[in-house]
C-alpha cells in the first residue's frame, strides 16, 4: 500500500527519518522534471539542475517540522516556489557574475533574439500572473500536469479526485480556465 503525501507528511514532520526519505522519493523526480529547461544555461556553474534540485530539496526538507499543511497538493506547490525562488537567485547570481570568455565577431547566434526572448518571458509572466488568479484546485491541476508531468493516474491521487477520467477532466476544465485568465487584460494593482 503506498502512503498518501499527507500521511508521510504528517510521520516525516514526527521526526520519522523513512517517511522524509519516501517523500524526498516521491517529490524530487517530479521537480527535476519541471525544472529542466527553467535554470538557463549561461546561469548554470559547475553545477548542473538536478543538483540544484536536490540540494533545494533537502535544504526545504530540513524545515519539514514548520510546514503547514493545507492540503494534498500543498506541499508540492511549496516546494515548487522553493525551487522557483532558487532559481531566479542562480539567474540573479549569475547575472553578477562577471564573463570571463571573449567575444569573436564572426560567431553566430543560433539563440533567441532579445525580441524573441522578450516575448517568451512576456508569455511566461502572463502565465504565472494567469495560474496565480485560479483557483488553488485548478492551479493544483496544471502544475501537475503541465509542468510536472503527471499521469493522469498520479494526479487522481493528488487531487483526491476518484479516477485518472475525473483528474483528466479536471485538467482540461483548469486548462481552459488558465487560456482565458491568459486572454484577459491585467487590471491594475490597487494599493
Amino acid at each position: 500500500m503506498v502512503d498518501s503525501t499527507l500521511t508521510l507528511l504528517a510521520r516525516a514532520q514526527a521526526g520519522d527519518a523513512e517517511a522524509l526519505n519516501a517523500l524526498i522519493a516521491r517529490f524530487l523526480p517530479r521537480l527535476q522534471r519541471w525544472a529542466t529547461g527553467r535554470l538557463p544555461g549561461w546561469a548554470r556553474d559547475l553545477a548542473d539542475t538536478h543538483d540544484l534540485v536536490q540540494e533545494t530539496v533537502v535544504q526545504a526538507f530540513k524545515k519539514i517540522e514548520k510546514f503547514e499543511v493545507r492540503g494534498e497538493g500543498a506541499l508540492q506547490a511549496y516546494l515548487r516556489q522553493v525551487l522557483l525562488n532558487r532559481i531566479r537567485q542562480e539567474i540573479r547570481r549569475a547575472g553578477r557574475r562577471p564573463e570571463t570568455g571573449s567575444l569573436d565577431s564572426q560567431m553566430s547566434d543560433a539563440g533567441p533574439s532579445p525580441l524573441e526572448a522578450a516575448v517568451g518571458r512576456e508569455a511566461l509572466e502572463r502565465y504565472e500572473a494567469a495560474l496565480a488568479r485560479l483557483r488553488p484546485q485548478d492551479r493544483e491541476a496544471i502544475v501537475g500536469h503541465v509542468e510536472l508531468g503527471l499521469t493522469n493516474e498520479e494526479l487522481a491521487g493528488a487531487l483526491d479526485k476518484p479516477s485518472a477520467n475525473a483528474a483528466r477532466m479536471a485538467v482540461e476544465r483548469a486548462l481552459y480556465r488558465l487560456a482565458k485568465e491568459m486572454n484577459t487584460p491585467s487590471q491594475p494593482v490597487r494599493e
